[in-house]
């Protein structure tokens, strides 16, 4: 057989499983003499059938080569999106990520040998479906070139027909969603939900806690689980976080207790062994009742952090307050208002792990009503039914002050991002900066949320998810740490139903494209 046929049949077995779908479509071009570098090609639109925006590349060729891939923007004004992968070989199984929803989307298929030069390109076309009526429209406000580069994964909440299973999205700069995960007709998570939402592993999978199945996954960007892990004695809810040493860090619920969302594990990665276990009820004081008086969930852990210098763990409690906690389970401190604490279930007296407020001159702050959390100090406010705590490379913790019940009567009524210095050996905590105080009820959000520093560009994300000025949406608000200045700005609109009000738990900017892919 001849080089030339050889490869003209390759060409109708790629066109013909593009197309499977929608009918034969056109194979596009090759540059004239590639033929000679690829000897085996298929390119599959959504090959597990959960990610109908991606496609899947196998490519075998004759000579060691790097791949770059280009999916032409949909708009003359909006960037095309360019990614070339780190390997070079020549056996490729390769993720196309970024394609748009109802559109023939066109793929340029690039080569390149071990010297950078350009062997040849092809390109092809690829017609996607329309996308899910579930999907809200998102308008951006704000788009400047001083934002985190990369596109936008929103752990979305809204629905039309079925709360169930719960849709993630990955949406670009510019509003267009360009990826998102239906896991309807999965076998396990068919009725995903992930609560806090979808991160990004280390290894550039994404991992979620299934609320419904009760266990932790990795799943990969074209929707293939690659790992779960159950918890034995313990179903998950909230949030999961990769340690550095590759472990999984959970808030989970016990099996057989009266209480709920008190229970934090540790797991190892490898093995799936539960290696540490915090109780909640024995470090604080599950009796008190300042801020709700819910016996059941009286602690409602939402969110977790990790101190890597101190092997120590930051959980916030949305009805307590924020806590730190060595790895046996000790109370470094309580960051929460000065009122109503008492003794924890192992005997410590909680207000001896109060922290002092000190103003912006380091002095301390002895304003009983402030200290209670009945008022505000011009250089300190206390945070109220917390989201999202997050430590700085400079050691400092972000959180997203909801703003519930603010002062014990939810006046005034705003949310904010607030950075506090802490320190843990002194027991003080400095109110170092905050956004969100002026822009009052249109960024409120009284219940999830979420909050991003990010150190290269010296920005600070802060996203009420729960709002509804005009309807129920959610905002990603990007702001310039120094000025204030909005330097990026998306509505994500609701269309359908927020289930529980909420339109997004947390939007994570990340590159489409794993940094080590």
């Amino acid at each position: 057989m001849t080089s030339a046929l050889k490869y003209s049949l390759l060409a109708f077995a790629f066109s013909f499983l593009l197309g499977c779908d929608s009918g034969p479509m056109d194979p596009g071009t090759t540059e004239k003499g590639l033929g000679h570098l690829i000897t085996s090609e298929s390119l599959v639109l959504n090959p597990t059938g959960y990610t109908p925006l991606s496609a899947e590349l196998k490519l075998q060729t004759t000579q060691p080569v790097q791949v770059e891939l280009e999916i032409a923007s949909r708009n003359d004004d909006e960037e095309n999106l360019i990614h070339r992968f780190e390997e070079t070989g020549t056996s490729f199984t390769l993720p196309v990520l970024g394609l748009y929803a109802s559109h023939s989307n066109t793929l340029h298929i690039r080569f390149y040998d071990n010297a950078n030069q350009l062997l040849g390109e092809e390109t092809r076309p690829i017609d996607t479906p329309h996308r899910l009526q579930e999907l809200p429209t998102i308008n951006v406000r704000v788009n400047t070139g001083r934002k985190k580069p990369g596109m936008n994964l929103v752990s979305y909440f809204g629905h039309t027909n079925r709360e169930l299973p719960q849709i993630p999205f990955i949406f670009d700069q510019y509003g267009h969603i360009r990826w998102y995960a239906n896991m309807d007709a999965h076998p396990v998570l068919g009725n995903l939900f992930y609560d806090v939402g979808v991160e990004r592993l280390e290894n550039g999978n994404l991992y979620f806690g299934d609320g419904s199945s009760g266990r932790l996954v990795e799943m990969d960007m074209l929707g293939r689980v690659v790992n779960e892990w159950p918890l034995p004695g313990y179903t998950f809810h909230h949030h999961v976080l990769e340690l550095p040493n590759g472990n999984l860090l959970a808030t989970v619920n016990k099996h057989g207790l009266p209480t709920i969302e008190d229970h934090i594990l540790e797991i190892d990665r490898e093995s799936g062994v539960i290696v540490q276990v915090w109780d909640l009820r024995q470090s604080l004081d599950s009796r008190r009742r300042i801020w709700s008086s819910n016996s059941r969930d009286w602690f409602h852990a939402n969110g977790l952090a990790y101190d890597e210098e101190k092997d120590a763990i930051i959980v916030s409690g949305r009805v307590q307050g924020t806590v730190k906690l060595t790895r046996d389970n000790e109370l470094i401190w309580l960051l929460a208002p000065h009122r109503g604490w008492n003794r924890s279930g192992n005997g410590t007296d909680l207000n001896t792990k109060l922290l002092q407020p000190l103003d912006a001159n380091g002095m301390p702050i002895t304003d009983t009503r402030v200290l209670a959390g009945f008022s505000d100090h011009s250089e300190f406010s206390w945070a109220w039914y917390q989201h999202a705590p997050k430590l700085t490379p400079q050691g400092t913790l972000f959180l997203f002050d909801n703003g519930d019940n603010r002062h014990y009567q939810g006046q005034p009524v705003f949310s904010r991002a607030v950075e506090y210095r802490i320190d843990d050996e002194a027991m003080t905590i400095q109110q170092v900066w905050e956004y969100g105080r002026e822009r009052g009820h249109t960024t409120y959000s009284g219940i999830v949320s979420d909050v991003d520093y990010h150190q290269d560009e010296n920005t600070v994300v802060f996203m009420p998810g729960a709002n509804f000025e005009n309807g129920p949406n959610g905002k990603t608000v990007e702001v310039d740490y120094a000025t204030k200045d909005v330097v990026y700005e998306a509505v994500i609109r609701n269309d359908g139903e927020a289930m529980y009000g909420i339109t997004f738990h947390r939007i994570e900017r990340l590159p489409i494209y794993p940094h080590n892919q």
